[in-house]
């Protein structure tokens, strides 16, 4: 089988939401995300010094927001900020500001948890370096335990949060699937990721490069619907590949699995659905 090459990684995440402006005073106001470009029904955000969007906001207005578990596709994108002192002052600001959180301590990686005001799930993680990371199996080993929430608060120094900070990316998302089977069989064969772990029951967890992952699917909704047009929901995601021949490689690899290519793409990108109906953006680095 061909992998995907060590370049490899998650791009923007495309979002429809309901109200344009109340998810731009969440995304950019409270998230502190830097507004890159919007009109009148969308917008395109990052991190402070870089023109590459993480967030592209696309309103429909007055689309229905989402209950957890209650539909496949997005379980969660998340956001990779630098440091340990970084996701301080992120939970210390939104703390602060009253944000209902879940947190976890994953081993390879300390997260945050939240939702948008549509009920779309967001984390919030810093990676820990990889030479602490514990191989396992094959794999890398990762848990759900406790948050050291002291060590973390801690770790912010006293300092504020005033913007998300530079260097910060989409580390990887989170799917619901129909079948476990089926979306390993197009992530993993058809696509190229490496299974990272097994470890979580109704769980997978995948990635290129030997990263802990870039992409997490689940059964946790299993016998929920597809997003209906008119509900907030995840449009698509960005896997962005090493080059323009990793992009037809990519796309030869899904033709011949018989993916469901949208019309359109050239050999700077193309966008598939995986087989419980999610669309994947592949794009050249």
């Amino acid at each position: 089988m061909t992998r995907l090459s060590d370049a490899a990684h998650v791009g923007a995440v495309r979002l429809q939401v309901g109200n344009l402006a109340r998810s731009l005073e969440f995304y950019r106001g409270l998230l502190g995300f830097t507004l890159l470009s919007s009109d009148e029904s969308r917008a395109a955000l990052g991190a402070p010094g870089s023109r590459r969007a993480l967030v592209e906001l696309v309103e429909q207005q007055g689309a229905k927001p989402v209950r957890p578990h209650s539909r496949l596709g997005l379980y969660h994108f998340a956001v990779l900020v630098p440091d340990r002192p970084a996701l301080g002052r992120a939970l210390l600001h939104l703390h602060r500001n009253r944000v209902a959180l879940g947190m976890a301590d994953h081993l390879v990686s300390e997260a945050l948890y939240l939702s948008d005001p549509d009920g779309l799930g967001i984390e919030i993680y810093r990676d820990r370096p990889r030479e602490e990371w514990r191989r396992e199996g094959g794999g890398v080993a990762m848990a759900t335990d406790r948050l050291d929430v002291e060590g973390v608060a801690a770790a912010a120094a006293g300092a504020g949060w005033t913007e998300m900070p530079a260097g910060t990316v989409i580390g990887h998302v989170h799917l619901h699937v129909g079948e476990l089977a089926a979306a390993e069989e197009f992530y993993s064969r058809a696509v190229g990721f490496d299974v990272v772990t097994r470890a979580y029951p109704g769980a997978l967890f995948l990635s290129a490069g030997g990263y802990h992952h870039h992409l997490g699917v689940n059964t946790w909704a299993r016998g929920a619907p597809t997003p209906a047009p008119d509900e907030a929901q995840l449009l698509h995601w960005e896997l962005v590949a090493g080059d323009t021949a990793e992009v037809g490689s990519l796309r030869s690899r899904l033709e011949s699995a018989a993916a469901a290519i949208l019309p359109g793409g050239d050999d700077r990108g193309f966008t598939v659905r995986d087989p419980s109906g999610t669309a994947m953006r592949v794009v050249a680095r």
